[in-house]
């Protein structure tokens, strides 16, 4: 026999309809999904493409992607259709348990430009548990006299389904003492009473067995059973009563297993066995149990797993107390869970990019959403950065946020940054979580490369041999990758006399300058161009430098004799008075070589001569002097050798003869030297000499001055009867001379020497020019006036 009755007042049930009309008229609206449990992963969900009112293809184009609140992948966005998928079987069960509706909230994020919209999914509800009793007997004990019409609760089922599909109805097996009502529970589930229809008498039955059936609303409905065993007592006609209806308790989260959540009490008034209490906990759910323990004796309710605020705020606990007659009374337990800052703030990455090109003004590098478990103060979350960096922390919606650079960066400056995102709550005491994020600065080609000097100078020897490397340029580009390989190349030269690249060429990879022929020291002193250096960046970028190469001398000239010549059709002949002392200046040998520093030093020395001892020369300016006085037996005629040697390493020399002429009567005066000073002004003499010589090129320019004055006057004292001075036919040969200037002669004359026969002491008068165009005068010209002898050199001695 079975009864059916609602036990919540009318009022309630007009509230519950408005409501549920109220609902079922709400239109979908966006952001509005439903899918029912254990739907096959792949199912489709909806369009979101179509519901945001976007085109196709835009979703994968912003870079959409959906993002659950609890951070697991439910579902499955297809960017190219715009498909919103299941990305695996819901169990609504596991995910919301006895809550109903069950809702997953999720939200969908577009990149460029940034959007972020709420969705949540409903997971609707299948009939795929079935009703179940948590004691599979339960036994009533009920006293004789119970009165007809009292009503027994009965401990409900679990079902893990809601909804339409959770329980809907108990029934119990036909008989004729009990039948069983519905009733409505303040948390709008329903429960079974058995209420007894007729008096029991222990003496006629002692003990009735009941089968009692849970059936839920599925289609087909699911049912269970449990055995409902009434053991009918004696008469005990006071219940147990409780100090308290309700218990009100709070207990930290983080407070320890074992640790005393409350004790409840309870009295009986009656004597013996019906006064002896016991204490249980009444229609209490698998958390309940597996969370809280207490003394059937003293009442004392433990902990017996730890508790946490974040998956259960409050528990309500309804506790029993049962004396030894059967009767039995309730009482209710509230425990609030206090919160405790025990959780550390979440960050969980939707959005990263690693790098970042160094001209980019703004660039967005994560996006990221911040969470914390705990409540109140405990989780409220401030979120930061290191100071000094140029990246910046923008707040978006429901914590999310955005990391961006705040402007252009120089990777050469600074190529890679480690940016630590630090989350903090405020709690007591704070917790906080960090998370790194390592950006690379890409580089671009905005650094031109620069040569380590900004100018070169290299030395070379002449006469190298060809491809000699002669020296290097080197430069560096403060960039990466293609944009820091340099390469190197000639300039184009302004100076159109210089033919480059007949000279030098460069390796365009290591910088390195060759020379490419032999260099003449005496053709080409130094020479100057420029170097590029270019990177192979888009666009490239170059700079310059100036490179001097510098030839050093070698010693590849000989002496060239300019008085006497040597290449003439008659030999010179000088002319030395018998009469001449000691000292006596008979000529004068002159030379230059085209080399420059030590390599032209010259100097002079007597190799031999007819009558050794006789003649000397000066070892420094090639004077040839009389060594002794002349006497009588003296031959007529002398022949002398005399070297010129430079001072190179090795050391080359050329020779010159010279014929001296004895005469009697020489009719001009000679200025005789003074005597030989003593030892002491000889070694000042050399000293003298010394320096003269390592001013060398002065004096030697000061020579060419006094050579070419020496011409002009040669030019206005009027020829000898017999002719001029002569000299070989032709020019003087050009190509022995220094080309610059910076040797001992330059290349830019040729000269006529002559000797003044009207000084006894035979001085070297005057140089000139000679031109192709020299007329002899006749025999009358100034004959009378000038009488000459001409000797067989061509120099005319008056």
């Amino acid at each position: 026999m079975e009864a059916r009755g609602f036990c919540f007042p009318r009022q309630r049930q007009v509230l519950f309809l408005f409501l549920f009309w109220g609902v079922s008229l709400a239109g979908p609206g966006f952001g509005h999904y439903s899918v029912t449990e254990e739907t096959e992963r792949g199912s489709f969900l909806v369009n979101l493409a179509k519901d945001l009112g976007l085109e196709e293809g835009e979703l994968a184009a912003r870079g959409t992607r959906v993002v659950s609140d609890d951070n697991k992948q439910h579902l499955l966005l297809d960017s190219h259709t715009g498909d919103l998928l299941t990305n695996e079987k819901l169990d609504r069960e596991k995910l919301c348990g006895p809550v109903e509706p069950c809702m997953l909230y999720f939200q969908i994020l577009l990149d460029n430009p940034l959007q972020i919209y709420r969705a949540q999914l409903r997971v609707k509800d299948i009939n795929d548990h079935s009703p179940v009793f948590r004691d599979k007997e339960m036994v009533l004990k009920i006293l004789e006299n119970t009165a007809e019409g009292t009503a027994f609760r009965l401990e409900r089922a679990q079902d893990s389904d809601g909804g339409h599909n959770g329980i809907q109805n108990y029934t119990i097996n036909p008989n004729s003492f009990f039948h069983i009502k519905i009733c409505d529970s303040d948390e709008g589930m329903i429960y079974p009473e058995l209420v007894l229809n007729k008096a029991l008498d222990r003496e006629e039955q002692q003990e009735l067995s009941l089968t009692l059936t849970a059936l839920d609303g599925g289609s087909p409905p699911r049912s269970g059973t449990a055995t409902i065993r009434i053991v009918v007592l004696d008469i005990n006609d006071n219940p147990p009563q409780f100090a308290q209806a309700l218990y009100e308790t709070r207990t930290p989260e983080n407070s320890p297993v074992g640790s005393l959540i409350v004790k409840v009490s309870a009295g009986d008034i009656d004597l013996g066995v019906n006064a002896e209490v016991s204490y249980s906990f009444f229609d209490a759910s698998e958390d309940i149990q597996t969370t809280f323990q207490i003394n059937h004796f003293s009442g004392e309710i433990v902990l017996r797993a730890l508790v946490d605020y974040e998956l259960v705020k409050s528990y309500k606990i309804n506790i029993q107390a049962i004396d030894g007659g059967g009767l039995s009374a309730r009482c209710t337990v509230l425990v609030e869970v206090l919160d405790t800052n025990d959780n550390a703030p979440e960050l969980m990455v939707s959005s990263l990019s690693n790098y970042i090109a160094e001209n980019s003004p703004e660039a967005v590098l994560a996006v990221f959403r911040i969470k914390d478990r705990d409540s109140g103060e405990n989780g409220k979350m401030v979120c930061y950065i290191q100071d000094n960096l140029p990246f910046l922390l923008k707040h978006s919606v429901d914590n999310f946020y955005i990391l961006m650079s705040e402007g252009a960066l120089d990777r050469e400056t600074r190529a890679e940054y480690n940016i630590t995102i630090t989350v903090t709550d405020l709690g007591t005491p704070r917790l906080k979580t960090e998370h790194s994020i390592t950006v690379q600065v890409s580089d671009v080609n905005d650094n031109a490369p620069a040569f380590t000097q900004t100018s070169y100078t290299l030395f070379v020897r002449e006469n190298n041999s060809p491809a000699l490397h002669i020296g290097s340029v080197s430069a560096t580009d403060r960039d990466s990758g293609a944009n820091a390989q340099v390469t190197y190349s000639l300039l184009p030269t302004h100076d159109p006399q210089l033919a480059l690249a007949s000279l030098v060429s460069i390796n365009a990879d290591s910088g390195h300058l060759f020379a490419l022929r032999s260099l003449d020291y005496e053709a080409l002193r130094a020479f100057e161009f420029r170097v590029g250096a270019a990177d192979r960046g888009s666009p490239a970028l170059s700079s310059d430098a100036l490179v001097r190469v510098v030839l050093l001398d070698d010693n590849d000239n000989a002496p060239f004799v300019l008085y006497p010549l040597q290449n003439g059709s008659a030999p010179c002949t000088e002319l030395l008075p018998r009469q001449a002392e000691a000292g006596y200046l008979v000529t004068k040998v002159v030379a230059v070589d085209g080399d420059s520093g030590q390599n032209a030093w010259l100097s002079y020395q007597l190799l031999k001569a007819t009558e050794p001892g006789l003649f000397g020369v000066w070892a420094h300016n090639g004077e040839v002097r009389t060594a002794r006085l002349l006497s009588e037996r003296d031959a007529a005629r002398h022949r002398l050798l005399v070297l010129v040697k430079d001072n190179g390493e090795p050391p080359l020399s050329a020779t010159v003869t010279l014929h001296v002429l004895l005469v009697d009567g020489f009719s001009q005066p000679y200025l005789p030297l003074p005597e030989a000073a003593p030892e002491q002004a000889q070694a000042d003499s050399l000293t003298v000499y010394l320096v003269i010589a390592l001013a060398s090129v002065t004096s030697l320019f000061l020579s060419s001055v006094l050579l070419l004055v020496a011409v002009r006057l040669c030019r206005r004292r009027g020829a000898v009867s017999e002719g001029r001075c002569s000299v070989p036919g032709g020019r003087f040969p050009g190509h022995l001379m220094d080309v610059s200037g910076t040797g001992t002669l330059s290349q830019s004359y040729q000269y006529e020497v002559c000797l003044m026969g009207e000084s006894g002491t035979s001085e070297f008068k005057f140089l000139k020019p000679i031109m192709p165009s020299i007329q002899v005068p006749g025999p009358g010209r100034n004959s009378e006036e000038n009488p000459t002898t001409p000797n067989s050199f061509g120099f005319n001695f008056q």
